[in-house]
């Protein structure tokens, strides 16, 4: 069942000392910015709650993962202002995602673009299907992807980064996303996803508290400067979603 509601849904299902996190919205799962500050809050709050202790980060249906920030949104930007709190929304959800106390896994169903590879980098451990291709397409509207390159760039490392990123308009599928480490695992079908998420997060959740919470710090040493570092990259994307190039792009987006 997928959402019609169009600032999309967000629901948590706590059970066995796991958390199911599950976003939608009738736009391919994307995230208008109402959306991405419910999901930022529900990390920071699952990181406080001693009934957890593993999320998992799910979307909605069996077809996109995640199409990314909401277009609307980003063709209504008219300001700089506008423009750094629109391209925070990711931001804060990736910080969110990266102090969590808790490990976080991603279940990748689908097709992913933009911030929606952004969220898949920001998890701890992905399991995908052979459909959840990915891919950057910034650069075609004259922006980039600024704010998610440290995330995409931790785990692909800076030469994926830059494929992804300079060849905007390819889709890069779920092999080549493994053989670079964005994915841990990849699945023919989504039955078969489902129930190694299930076993896998089952067995995390019986390890020692402890030994996740510190395991968590050590994954993310060294990105103790991203809540400066991406609200300062949610900037540059507000001022080039202005440039006359950018406008003109959405505008043929549009129509």
């Amino acid at each position: 069942m997928t959402t019609t509601r169009p600032n999309g849904s967000l629901y948590t299902k706590i059970e066995n000392k796991i958390a199911t996190v599950e976003f939608g919205h009738p736009a391919s799962n994307s995230f208008p910015s109402e959306l991405l500050e419910r999901l930022a809050n529900e990390f920071d709050s699952l990181s406080t709650n001693d009934e957890v202790a593993i999320i998992v980060l799910k979307s909605e249906g069996n077809r996109a993962f995640c199409a990314g920030a909401s277009f609307d949104e980003l063709v209504a930007i008219t300001n700089l202002e506008d423009g750094k709190k629109f391209f925070s929304g990711f931001a804060n959800v990736i910080n969110a995602m990266r102090k969590c106390s808790k490990l976080i896994i991603g279940r990748v169903q689908g097709k992913t673009v933009g911030g929606g590879v952004g969220l898949a980098a920001a998890c701890d451990y992905v399991l995908a299907t052979e459909h959840a291709s990915i891919k950057l397409s910034e650069f075609t509207i004259g922006i980039g992807p600024f704010v998610i390159a440290p995330a995409v760039k931790r785990k692909v490392g800076i030469s994926g980064l830059s494929e992804l990123t300079l060849d905007a308009t390819n889709w890069k599928n779920a092999y080549w996303a493994k053989e670079k480490g964005l994915y841990a695992r990849v699945f023919e079908t989504m039955e078969e996803l489902d129930k190694e998420v299930e076993l896998f997060s089952e067995k995390l959740a019986s390890y020692n508290p402890e030994a996740l919470d510190e395991m968590k710090k050590a994954l993310w040493i060294g990105t103790e400067n991203w809540d400066n570092l991406l609200i300062e990259r949610a900037e540059t994307s507000g001022k080039l979603v202005l440039s006359e190039f950018t406008k003109k792009a959405l505008e043929r987006f549009k129509s």
